[in-house]
């Protein structure tokens, strides 16, 4: 039996899917909290081939810079989870892809690892476009681990949804 929970993020990678087939575009993931759980949605999708490119899973420090070039500096002055982190991930994952779109994530799923400044539940996205469009945002999400990383896909995925196709003026 399918969890249900799954059926519904599978079903908005679905959607991002269909705009994305419509737009004439793809999508590249960099995925840090989420460990994968990104693109496994994405991959679910019967058909994501034609739409999804590659996704990075860049759970260390270590791995972000050494994947997704995000700089020491980025990470020393303002840390993992944060939205200039996000943004490096999400630009590093489009120059090492020929997508059009990047999708990051990066958080504090817990039960441990907060801090009074950011929380568990704390997490960080950003959504870039290969015509240089960059959107980030920070989110607090409430619950355990698993429920914090599935409002994080949630989100991620419904992020890009109203920006699939929308070009810069």
């Amino acid at each position: 039996m399918r969890d249900p929970e799954q059926v519904a993020l599978e079903a908005v990678a679905a959607e991002v899917g269909r705009l994305l087939l419509q737009a004439g575009e793809r999508l590249t993931t960099a995925e840090s909290c989420t460990g994968g759980w990104l693109g496994q949605c994405i991959t679910a999708v019967a058909g994501s081939s034609r739409w999804f490119d590659r996704g990075f899973i860049s759970y260390s420090n270590e791995a972000k810079t050494e994947l997704l070039g995000v700089g020491g500096d980025t990470l020393a002055s303002h840390g993992a989870v944060s939205e200039a982190t996000a943004a490096a991930m999400a630009l590093g994952a489009l120059a090492r892809s020929p997508a059009d779109w990047a999708i990051a994530v990066t958080g504090i799923a817990g039960p441990d690892g907060g801090t009074a400044e950011k929380p568990v539940g704390t997490v960080c996205f950003a959504w870039a476009r290969a015509d240089a469009q960059l959107f980030t945002a920070t989110r607090h999400f409430a619950g355990d681990r698993r429920a914090v990383r599935a409002q994080s896909v949630e989100h991620a995925l419904c992020g890009l949804l109203p920006r699939i196709g929308a070009r810069s003026v």
